[in-house]
């Protein structure tokens, strides 16, 4: 594979491993909502099956352009202790923006949730640009 060889991504590919797992338990969460509330599609005016749904759907919005941002970022050599405490960050955030979603008013968890999110694709971002740029 000539220079990919020598490639490290390893924060792709822990974050990637990761949120699969998160993935799975999100899943299965909705999975487990749906068989209490005997509902097999849609929500069924179910709210906790809903909310269920909507932190699974909300992981699946938000972690792929993670993952393409620390992929990018790691393959053009923009690795490091800060790229991994961003990612270990997000998918913290992604767990507690999961189990916030239980309730039925926003509290301590969702927030937190979103303030792992918001401000970490957003610091990717501008660094994936500044390195699109040649700036870092």
């Amino acid at each position: 594979m000539g220079n990919l060889d020598a490639l490290d991504l390893h924060i792709t590919l822990l974050s990637a491993g990761l949120a699969a797992f998160i993935n799975i338990w999100l899943a299965i969460r909705c999975g487990r909502a749906r068989m209490k509330g005997k509902v097999a599609h849609g929500d069924g005016g179910d709210a906790m099956l809903g909310r269920a749904m909507r932190a699974h759907a909300n992981f699946t919005e938000y972690t792929p352009l993670f993952l393409i941002l620390i992929f990018a970022l790691e393959i053009t050599g923009h690795s490091g202790w800060l790229l991994g405490v961003a990612a270990g960050l997000f998918l913290a955030g992604r767990i507690f923006h999961g189990i916030g979603m239980d309730a039925e008013i926003p509290g301590f968890a969702r927030t937190v949730g979103v303030l792992c999110t918001i401000p970490i694709l957003l610091a990717l971002g501008v660094a994936a640009v500044l390195a699109g740029v040649r700036v870092i």
